[in-house]
């Protein structure tokens, strides 16, 4: 009998159980609070300034859905919610056993956790996964089913998967089935190309600066960044676009036969979530590239939409966004059933890389390097916190093999 055949809950409890079956076991473990908290890493990072002109400081241009307004086009921060407001959460969930478990959730679903949810899940066995993920999902369907609602399920959920894998002293992936591939191929976004390239990226996903409002002038702008990407990338690596919601279905189409000569393998959310139409004919008309996203979609339900109109093919839910570990499963499912790749937004983080771990149609992880101009020792921990490896496809990741997703961090 395997350790997996032989699940263990300290000296609390012993029980035989295969994979996944313990969400039918009693584990005789209840919950006794549910509490937003902060949290600090163990090992903090030196804080540094980052090199002038970084792409990750956010102080560059991005094309996003309000770059049609001039007064917010420059960046990001000057429509998104201020620091400290509608931001995302963490979410502990502890046991009458002493053991507990974290998640974090995406913006403004504190509130849902702690002004909603705590009440549903108190007293309850925190084994019982798909039965409190239901209970979540139709309590707040009054009022969700897509946004702030499932943030709020997304990070209690994680939450109790990191609690059971740390009770039964094992990481999610084994819980999820085990492992699928010895280590995962990693992508990385962001335009601070020759540092991505440096570390030893072979597959890169760049941001795009320009959309529609900005113009012929606007395309030559993103022509001329995918082909100075693919000079430097050279003629083998996988070179993706990351549109960000902006362009519209025209915009695209042009687009799409621009960068052509450059073999672009996928461009994302080309348009706004829930175009299934849009999304549709984009996928019938282009054929040089890959239409994917996913991202800002929420639950089973609207990759369902999307599947139905053939819109995407791949998809990229965000686990701390699109209903958490439990959902990201059913969605993974239906995806399998059609050969379609899973490929998460920000999959490379310690929570979803356990999903990629664990699933066939789950091929590469997306990453972000820490921005240039640091000292050694940041990028020496970026290695060691994401297990990266080099091998023939470039920069490769692994999920902790320590109990439940693996936080290193402190309650503050």
């Amino acid at each position: 009998m395997n350790r997996r055949s032989l699940l263990k809950l300290g000296s609390l409890f012993a029980v035989a159980v295969p994979a996944l079956a313990f969400q039918e076991e009693k584990s005789k473990l209840k919950i006794t609070g549910v509490r937003l908290v902060r949290v600090r890493p163990k090992r903090p990072l030196p804080t540094y300034t980052p090199a002038p002109g970084s792409w990750s400081t956010g102080g560059v241009e991005v094309a996003n859905p309000m770059s049609i307004y001039p007064r917010y086009k420059a960046m990001r921060s000057l429509w998104n919610p201020d620091p400290g407001k509608l931001e995302g959460f963490c979410v502990e969930i502890s046991t009458d056993k002493g053991v507990t478990g974290y998640g974090t959730g995406g913006a403004g679903g504190g509130a849902v956790v702690e002004q909603h949810l705590v009440k549903l899940l108190v007293g309850e066995d925190p084994f019982d996964i798909e039965r409190l993920w239901d209970i979540m999902y139709r309590s707040t369907l009054p009022y969700g089913q897509a946004g702030i609602a499932i943030n709020a399920i997304s990070g209690v959920d994680l939450a109790l998967w990191d609690l059971v894998g740390k009770a039964l002293n094992l990481p999610v992936y084994e819980l999820l089935g085990g492992q699928t591939k010895p280590r995962i191929p990693a992508y990385c976004t962001g335009n601070d190309v020759e540092q991505h390239i440096k570390f030893g990226y072979k597959r890169l996903k760049i941001a795009i600066p320009y959309g529609p409002a900005d113009g012929w002038e606007g395309q030559q702008k993103n022509l001329e960044l995918v082909k100075q990407t693919r000079a430097l990338l050279g003629p083998d690596g996988d070179l993706m676009l990351d549109c960000y919601m902006a362009w519209n279905e025209q915009y695209t189409i042009e687009m799409a036969a621009l960068v052509e000569p450059y073999r672009v393998y996928w461009m994302e959310e080309c348009l706004q979530p829930r175009d299934y139409e849009g999304f549709g004919r984009l996928s019938a008309e282009i054929k040089s590239t890959r239409i994917a996203t996913g991202e800002h979609e929420y639950t089973r339900y609207a990759f369902r939409q999307l599947l139905d109109h053939r819109g995407a093919a791949i998809w990229q839910p965000d686990i701390h966004w699109c209903g958490g570990m439990t959902e990201l499963r059913r969605i993974g499912a239906l995806a399998a059933a059609y050969d379609i790749p899973v490929i998460p937004h920000g999959g490379g983080a310690f929570d979803s890389i356990h999903f990629i771990m664990a699933t066939p149609n789950s091929p590469w992880a997306e990453t972000f390097m820490p921005p240039p101009g640091g000292p050694d020792e940041v990028y020496r921990r970026f290695e060691e916190d994401n297990h990266i490896t080099r091998g023939p496809e470039g920069i490769y990741a692994r999920p902790s093999g320590a109990p439940g997703l693996g936080w290193d961090v402190e309650v503050v």
